[in-house]
């Protein structure tokens, strides 16, 4: 594989620490992919990632020739891409939101959410994939780590448990001043070990323990991390 060029090393060094994410011209990137440096996200808005080779070039220092990066800086600035909503489930970036359960109004069910939530998922194992170092798929990525609340939750509605709504109970994520970790609450027993569950195959460890007022049973989830 050819070296990548000088500007190519400057758009890597300013890569996305955590993600791995990309800005640039798309004629910049593009040539990033070409180079299978980079990887063009299959969902909107079409974000652009390193690969697994692309993190190594970076790590390797290959980025921190000064003489080459002083020479770069005379070139303009790339113009950066809109960033993903960290709001929404950006693994799967764009429109989509996963719902925590901890909405104040009604949202849209049935057919046209599933399809959502399938296509949200699908994108985020690829993300996966392509950002991990070793393409792992059933491990989270920096993403998610990042972004807890939102992947947690979009680990459950993909497993198919229903978020709390103002008509009926369900789950409910909420951050933590733990690190790496979020709660999750269900009303029911049953429902709190289906959450587990859901949680440990999308790669999750779960402990579950008890509110220290009434007793109530909750859930603490952290992504793994090997």
């Amino acid at each position: 594989m050819k070296p990548p060029t000088a500007a190519q090393r400057r758009i890597i060094e300013a890569a996305d620490p955590e993600t791995g994410r990309l800005t640039g011209t798309e004629t910049q990137l593009t040539g990033l992919v070409r180079a299978r440096l980079a990887f063009r996200h299959p969902r909107p808005p079409h974000a652009y990632f390193l690969t697994p080779a692309g993190h190594r070039v970076r790590d390797e220092g290959a980025v921190r020739d000064e003489g080459t990066v002083r020479e770069d800086r005379a070139a303009p600035s790339p113009q950066p891409e809109p960033t993903p909503d960290a709001g929404r489930s950006d693994g799967a970036p764009g429109v989509f939101a996963a719902r925590t359960g901890t909405e104040k109004s009604a949202a849209s069910e049935g057919p046209a959410r599933a399809r959502e939530v399938r296509s949200a998922w699908e994108g985020l194992v690829e993300l996966r994939r392509m950002t991990n170092t070793d393409g792992a798929r059933d491990r989270p990525c920096a993403w998610e780590r990042t972004h807890l609340v939102q992947a947690a939750a979009l680990a459950l509605e993909a497993a198919g448990r229903p978020p709390a709504h103002p008509d009926h109970p369900g789950y409910e994520v909420t951050g933590t001043p733990q690190p790496e970790a979020v709660a999750v609450r269900e009303p029911s027993p049953d429902g709190l070990r289906a959450c587990a569950a859901a949680l440990e195959r999308a790669g999750w460890q779960v402990s579950e323990h008890g509110e220290p007022r009434g007793g109530a049973r909750y859930l603490l989830a952290s992504p793994r991390r090997t």
